[in-house]
């Protein structure tokens, strides 16, 4: 009986039934939609026609600002001085029937002179809101980096998050908001470098250079009868805020494939484990390569990214997100150059 109960006790082990598991199948990329991108490309046109009665060359300039204007992007204009930063920024606000306003940045400039301020009013002895240069549509920031990092600061919310809190109110931003700021990389004195988390939300920095030869001497034949400038008042717009936020949408529509996507996460973790930078790109430059590539395919008249694209997009949306080592700074190695070889020891796909 003794013997019985034991073998009750202990009985046989038996090794665990392998229960088969269901294949994973991975799900099928979604099929294209064919969005028609036509009146972006089209509106694009229209722009750079108006701007181009005035300003000779920066093509590529007017790309990358018409693609940030088309994603709800702001940009960073750098170059020296007299080479049109500025003079394009008003332009591109001429062009569209919006509401515009130039803040010019200034080392006594307060936050409250930027995103305004409340005010006592003396009729209803309560404290009204009086809102800053900021609230407008097309915002031309000059020379950006001559103001204190308190004043800068005034910028995160705005840019990022398109409202204002002030006394613990928030205000909404009207549609479209679109930041352009200059600043000038030559003159150093009196001026305060931009904070990374400033520069991060710059969709693009934008590095301007001297025209050549031959477009210098087409500025000189186009204005040697306008000395006071009477050839911008002939720019006349063309693009509506509803025209702007049909495009965006048409924009998020645009095909990319899962290769592409994929191709961009290389890059920009590339810059994160690079030996020559001492810090690298975030999330955030991930979604400002694929938004950027969908736009540039939109004014180009296409559907879909291609690899181009996202090349072409690359180093204006990166050059400011990305810091060199001081090794390689002292050495005189460009982020261009950094960024340059980055991309080509990344497979294209195909």
């Amino acid at each position: 009986m003794m013997e019985s109960m034991s073998e009750n006790e202990f009985p046989e082990q038996h090794e665990p039934i392998e229960v088969p598991q269901p294949e994973v199948v991975p799900e099928p990329e979604p099929e294209p939609e064919h969005v028609d991108v036509l009146p972006v490309m089209e509106r694009a046109e229209r722009v750079r026609k108006e701007i181009s009665q005035v300003i000779v060359g920066q093509d590529a300039m007017l790309d990358m600002m018409l693609v940030a204007l088309f994603t709800g992007g702001h940009v960073l204009l750098e170059g020296v001085p007299g080479i049109a930063k500025t003079l394009s920024a008003k332009l591109l606000a001429r062009s569209i029937s919006a509401a515009f306003s130039r803040i010019q940045f200034t080392p006594d400039l307060m936050p409250a002179d930027v995103v305004g301020t409340p005010v006592y009013n003396m009729k209803t002895s309560e404290f009204d809101f009086k809102q800053g240069p900021i609230f407008s549509n097309i915002v031309l920031i000059d020379e950006i980096n001559r103001a204190p990092a308190k004043t800068q600061a005034a910028l995160f919310e705005v840019m990022e998050e398109f409202q204002v809190t002030v006394d613990s109110v928030t205000y909404r931003m009207d549609r479209p908001f679109f930041v352009m700021a200059t600043q000038n990389p030559i003159e150093q004195e009196g001026t305060y470098k931009l904070p990374e988390a400033q520069l991060d939300r710059f969709l693009f920095k934008i590095i301007l250079d001297y025209p050549s030869l031959e477009e210098e001497k087409i500025i000189l034949r186009r204005f040697r009868n306008d000395f006071h400038g009477a050839l911008r008042e002939t720019v006349m717009p063309v693009v509506t805020p509803e025209d702007i936020a049909d495009s965006q949408r048409r924009i998020e529509q645009v095909y990319i494939r899962e290769e592409l996507l994929d191709y961009i996460a290389a890059i920009v973790h590339n810059t994160r484990q690079n030996a020559d930078l001492f810090l690298g790109a975030s999330p955030r430059a991930s979604l400002a390569l694929m938004k950027s590539a969908k736009a540039l395919a939109a004014i180009q008249g296409r559907n879909f990214v291609t690899p181009d694209d996202i090349r072409y997009v690359v180093f204006p949306v990166l050059n400011h997100r990305v810091i060199l080592t001081p090794e390689r700074d002292m050495e005189g190695v460009t982020t261009r150059e950094v960024l340059d070889e980055i991309v080509k020891k990344i497979e294209v796909p195909r």
